[in-house]
């Protein structure tokens, strides 16, 4: 298709619209879905030729006319302002998946990159992984034909890390190349972003080329957990720190940082990512329970992570089989009496049950930091209730704490090494500056784990990038709604 100029693009598409017998509020709304930024009035501007729209705007028009016409089988059709890939065509983004399922099946994660240039080839790409390492610092480019001699980028300062931390594709062109940074996703798992090469600028704007590259994105998500299991080659390109064995068993044990349904969230963080050493977590989600537990080893060597551990597996262990949160605590109480008696090793934990239909969270707190509730931005109460001693230690009562939770209220939950590491003065970071910190980072629509990654990162710029003590922080998040900033949304630049 030959390019038209803007005038005779926009009676065609007028006439197509007319055609169609697609009224303008109908229009509006599917342009408005397709990614269009112009309103109502001046959409209607535009059709009557009173107003001019930037080229990508006047193909969105079109698109959202081919779209209706396509759903009535439609002949007469709306004319983009150059050749673009067609709304109804899905033989290249089919093409793609296919591409990607046959190079990685029977193969090692190595050959990722190898599947992932054969799948671009059948939308006109070239595509390059980034992955973010454990520290989530940095964006490291997975070896292959195009990613071999790039540097890694770091995330806070650049427009690949942006377009990871808040999850929006970004577009840009740099010295001369137009790109896409494309999220990687693994269900609502940041793993990374898929830089997007294309040849023409212009092609940066057209929404069916966007959704493609998602499907591909998304799918290679899914294909980077599956496949991580079975070699060394995606942990090595993460991990940019040497780790230590206690770390490394922590590490092995933990469920992925973050998980959804449709009524809740939850996302942690650990930090040193490369020594941690007695802090764990994990969590189970159902249709109508959340399941949660944080649980901190006294110490931070070996032994601290064994009995982190062994914690963790008495926790599951006891959860799995159906038992309520006081067996769960006990499991672990008698697992560390059991095999830990006499070498002072305790843990203190949290224990958590949120009913997702009704938001009735019950809690148990065993000589932990009382978890902080977080609503419509702001700290409005500590859970104090539901306390016991350390576990490991007898205790001859104790009894749940209970809160009714508000939709899109989230849980804080955190371990003594957030607040109580020092900086050069020896000033404690404190409960004030946690929760400072998490007011502010919980603005403007922030993706749940962004949340907790800036809160541990502020942490490390107080002790300087080294931490005296495990620092782990998880965040639940009873909500229908937020779900939606953990899904990318297309044609955002």
């Amino acid at each position: 298709m030959a390019v038209i100029t803007p005038g005779r693009q926009r009676e065609l598409s007028r006439h197509a619209q007319v055609s169609a017998r697609l009224g303008t509020d109908e229009l509006w709304k599917r342009y408005f879905a397709v990614g269009g930024t112009a309103g109502a009035l001046e959409l209607d501007a535009y059709l009557n030729g009173a107003l001019d729209l930037p080229p990508e705007q006047r193909d969105r028009v079109a698109l959202a006319i081919n779209e209706h016409i396509d759903a009535l089988a439609g002949k007469v059709r709306a004319p983009y302002s150059r050749p673009l890939r067609s709304a109804g065509d899905q033989d290249a983004a089919l093409a793609a998946l296919r591409e990607l399922l046959r190079g990685t099946h029977l193969a090692p994660p190595d050959r990722i990159p190898a599947a992932l240039d054969a799948a671009a080839a059948h939308l006109g790409l070239t595509a390059v992984i980034y992955l973010a390492d454990y520290a989530n610092e940095v964006l490291v480019p997975f070896p292959g034909r195009h990613g071999t001699d790039r540097a890694p980028m770091t995330i806070d300062a650049t427009l690949a890390g942006r377009a990871y931390r808040h999850l929006r594709p970004q577009t840009t062109v740099s010295d001369g190349q137009p790109r896409i940074w494309m999220p990687i996703l693994d269900g609502v798992e940041r793993l990374g972003v898929l830089d997007v090469m294309v040849e023409d600028s212009l092609d940066l704007h057209d929404p069916v080329l966007h959704r493609q590259v998602w499907l591909v994105s998304h799918y290679l998500g899914h294909l980077l957990t599956a496949l991580e299991v079975f070699g060394d080659s995606i942990d090595a390109v993460r991990r940019t720190h040497p780790r230590s064995i206690e770390a490394e068993l922590v590490w092995s044990l933990l469920p992925p940082l973050t998980a959804g349904t449709d009524k809740v969230l939850l996302s942690g963080r650990l930090e040193p990512s490369h020594d941690v050493g007695g802090d764990v977590f994990d969590y189970s989600l159902s249709p109508t329970r959340a399941h949660f537990a944080v649980v901190d080893a006294t110490g931070h060597d070996l032994r601290a992570g064994m009995a982190a551990a062994v914690s963790l597996a008495a926790y599951r262990n006891a959860r799995r089989q159906g038992h309520g949160l006081f067996a769960q605590a006990e499991a672990v109480h008698g697992t560390l009496a059991e095999h830990f008696g006499g070498q002072y090793v305790f843990a203190t934990g949290v224990f958590g049950e949120l009913d997702l239909d009704s938001g009735r969270l019950r809690y148990f707190v065993p000589g932990h930091p009382a978890p902080l509730l977080l609503r419509r931005g702001k700290v409005v109460k500590t859970l104090d209730q539901g306390r016991r001693s350390l576990l490991g230690l007898d205790v001859s009562s104790a009894a749940l704490g209970e809160e009714r939770l508000e939709a899109g209220d989230i849980v804080v939950i955190y371990t003594d090494g957030i607040t109580e590491a020092r900086d050069a003065r020896r000033q404690f970071f404190g409960t004030a500056r946690l929760i400072d910190t998490i007011e502010r980072a919980a603005g403007d629509a922030t993706p749940l784990p962004e949340i907790a990654r800036t809160v541990l990162q502020d942490l490390l710029r107080h002790q300087k990038g080294v931490l005296q003590d495990d620092a782990t922080l998880v965040l639940v998040q009873w909500t229908t709604e937020a779900q939606a900033d953990l899904d990318p949304t297309l044609l955002q630049g």
